[in-house]
């Protein structure tokens, strides 16, 4: 009996409130999976994500939508060292995933808007056996309609595909020209922004 009434006692007066994961979360998590794969189907191309959920300070909702969706026991995540610690919490609750230090670890490699990301080499891209257990970033942008203009080819792409960006890491051009010559390895990418994603696939050409 005393176990019981701890367990459904009110949090304590000052204590942090942890945030709700999707409202639905069957839906929730089909219609973000969905829209991940429509993005990495057509790179360049933005997709919207509508799926309501809790959203902790310093992460966009696309961005939280995502890592409901995707991250889990088995898929280890990177946070910048100074992203608010609520941000772990709400993972930790709603995902169960581990937190690691080092972005060659994470299956994972989350950059909310304001911190720096670590180059494309520092993370994971893959072995030959396994070339699909290698890492994705998430990366929050500043605008997809503002920025540096890039010009994507590739699968998915029939001819070029132009996407105008605000807000990408510093030399992340030529970072991606060396992470596309690695395919079959390499990192995918999706760039997120309030409720929007953007997938660069690692099999995708980028061009000014």
């Amino acid at each position: 009996m005393a176990i019981n009434q701890a367990a459904t006692a009110a949090p304590a007066r000052g204590a942090p409130t942890l945030l709700s994961g999707f409202d639905d979360p069957v839906a929730g998590a089909q219609e973000t999976f969905r829209a991940a794969l429509q993005a990495l189907a057509n790179p360049g191309r933005i997709q919207r994500l509508d799926a309501a959920c809790g959203v902790p300070t310093g992460l966009s909702p696309a961005m939280t939508a995502m890592l409901l969706a995707l991250a889990d026991i088995d898929a280890p995540v990177w946070l910048p060292a100074d992203v608010d610690e609520s941000v772990r919490g709400f993972l930790r609750f709603h995902c169960a995933c581990p937190l690691v230090d080092d972005p060659g670890q994470a299956r994972f490699v989350v950059v909310p808007a304001g911190h720096t990301a670590p180059a494309l080499e520092q993370c994971d891209a893959g072995d030959a056996a396994y070339p699909d257990g290698s890492a994705t970033l998430l990366i929050e942008v500043a605008a997809f309609d503002a920025g540096t203009r890039l010009t994507l080819s590739g699968p998915g792409i029939a001819t070029t595909h132009a996407v105008s960006v605000d807000g990408l890491p510093a030399g992340f051009q030529d970072q991606w020209a060396f992470n596309h010559k690695l395919f079959p390895l390499g990192v995918d990418v999706f760039l997120t922004q309030g409720n929007q994603i953007c997938g660069l696939p690692r099999t995708t050409r980028m061009e000014n």
